[in-house]
């Protein structure tokens, strides 16, 4: 099966809203895959070497999250390679997507990706998240692959103003055990676990999406 076939037979099965032409997501979603397999041989992006694997592991793995995201203002930790945030950016181009990558070398692939997709959406931050400031109010800061989730919560919690209980933390994990769970503590409360099928894709994915309640402390405040 060619690839253009298998990316729109797994975007079928994810079954979720795009508002942008199906044809035009294609184009860019492959021209990113080429621009990562292109970049990863000097910057060494992902341990995923082939398209196909990349498409699977990497495209659907972040087009999953799509369905339980609240948009517009979307922040992207620990981005890396652009994932989730770019294939969501593609996907969305109604939402506005912040990527926070520290690492020099890949925040200037972000930058190029975005050039040559002509993301318009998305917006590069190479700073370490605790040191972000952010003007506009976040409705979703999500994180894949990126710390367990107290770290996850007390890196992050700066950039929403405590009176915010809007406002979700939604963390991509391949499990997530119940002892990690505990991690999440008063003001922040585990809103739902949600198991994720993903196309092309055997192994165990989970969904942690967490929220927060008013009137208690940060836990870095005390």
């Amino acid at each position: 099966m060619k690839l253009v076939e298998q990316l729109d037979q797994g975007l079928s099965e994810l079954n979720n809203p795009h508002s942008i032409q199906r044809q035009d997501m294609q184009d860019r979603v492959i021209q990113y895959l080429l621009l990562i397999e292109k970049w990863n041989k000097r910057y060494n992006l992902t341990a995923i070497k082939t398209i196909e694997g990349m498409l699977y592991q990497h495209i659907m793995d972040s087009l999953s999250v799509a369905a339980y995201m609240q948009g517009p203002q979307i922040v992207d930790i620990g981005s890396g390679a652009g994932l989730p945030g770019i294939p969501l950016a593609i996907a969305r181009p109604d939402w506005q997507i912040v990527l926070v990558e520290s690492n020099h070398k890949k925040a200037a692939f972000l930058q190029q990706v975005k050039i040559e997709l002509g993301l318009v959406n998305i917006s590069i931050a190479s700073v370490r998240v605790e040191s972000l400031t952010l003007k506009d109010r976040i409705n979703s800061i999500i994180s894949r692959a990126y710390a367990s989730l107290g770290v996850f919560l007390k890196t992050t919690c700066h950039l929403v103003s405590a009176g915010d209980v809007q406002c979700r933390w939604i963390a991509m994990k391949g499990s997530c055990s119940d002892q990690e769970l505990k991690e999440v503590e008063t003001p922040f409360y585990v809103e739902n676990k949600i198991s994720l099928t993903v196309p092309g894709l055997m192994a165990k994915r989970e969904l942690i999406i967490i929220g927060r309640s008013t009137g208690s402390s940060d836990p870095d405040q005390g």
